[in-house]
């Protein structure tokens, strides 16, 4: 129950943060411009960052086994989340992009910061990371008919922010290189803009929204359920074939599945010039409905793990 009392917390201090960014953008503090201008700082800087930090820890057995199972795990939650949302949003790319990624680096971390300590960051690095590459890729694809394999391209995906972050952080965790103080300092500076930032900008994309119309459409409730609770279900009886020894990172995961809808769908859509107000909706329904969701599927592992 302590726990899900944290969790509450943090979920709604994030809904305060989103309230700020809509506040800024009703009084023309931030432009349409800036939200943009939000967005590529989110993607190219804060992320990045975020990942980085995440392979800072202390080089052990515990943690090599730990990325390792992470690693598999997200990898096999993550493809399952895509087959589940194909499933359900054939005929509607922004529903199937929203539906199989959540929101793990802007919603998740400061989660699971809160309930399970900085350490477990480690174990969703890989999360963030396998979930990037498919919004990168797949998601990409799906919002603009290119094939799956164009984002694959070895010299577009080697220069894409959060590869580049992954391949540093594992050089600096395997090496076991230790960074001044100045320089691991600032990356966790950095990285701290990460939630404010993503929230500000669910707040501003929301300031955008038809709200009363918003919540007439019933696709944005049918991608919620897929999102908060069909997958996050199904995630949870798959994590509880690991062993009990791993409970703080199958909680991890599980958070960073568990997330509402990414914020990256609406800047990819953006980005890509797709209908993002849609997208946006997407995720401001979902995460409304995330204060419930969340510490219900949390409160189910109690009973398979």
């Amino acid at each position: 129950m302590e726990m899900i009392s944290i969790l509450v917390r943090q979920i709604l201090q994030m809904f305060l943060l989103s309230g700020i960014g809509f506040v800024l953008y009703k009084t023309h503090k931030i432009t349409q411009e800036g939200s943009k201008t939000l967005g590529n700082i989110l993607i190219y800087l804060a992320l990045p960052a975020v990942i980085i930090n995440g392979f800072l820890v202390e080089y052990n057995t515990e943690h090599v086994l730990g990325i390792v199972y992470s690693a598999a795990t997200a990898a096999v939650l993550l493809l399952l989340s895509i087959l589940i949302a194909r499933l359900f949003f054939r005929k509607d790319a922004i529903a199937a992009f929203a539906g199989a990624f959540s929101n793990p680096g802007f919603f998740g971390i400061p989660l699971i910061i809160a309930s399970l300590g900085q350490g477990a960051v480690f174990y969703v690095a890989c999360f963030v990371a396998f979930l990037n590459i498919g919004q990168w890729t797949y998601g990409v694809s799906i919002l603009t008919g290119q094939p799956v394999m164009q984002g694959l391209q070895p010299k577009k995906l080697i220069r894409a922010p959060f590869i580049l972050a992954i391949l540093i952080g594992l050089l600096l965790f395997f090496t076991r290189i230790r960074l001044p103080q100045v320089i691991s300092g600032c990356i966790s500076s950095v990285a701290a803009l990460n939630t404010p930032l993503a929230m500000f900008t669910v707040g501003i994309y929301l300031a955008q929204t038809d709200l009363l119309g918003m919540f007439r459409k019933k696709a944005v409730y049918l991608i919620s359920l897929v999102r908060l609770l069909v997958i996050p279900l199904v995630s949870v009886l798959l994590l509880s074939l690991l062993p009990d020894s791993l409970y703080a990172m199958k909680m991890a995961v599980l958070l960073a599945i568990a997330c509402p809808v990414g914020s990256n769908v609406a800047v990819y859509a953006q980005l890509y010039d797709q209908d993002y107000p849609y997208a946006v909706e997407t995720v401001v329904i979902s995460t409304l409905f995330s204060i419930l969701t969340i510490p219900l599927v949390v409160q189910c592992t109690a009973y398979f793990w």
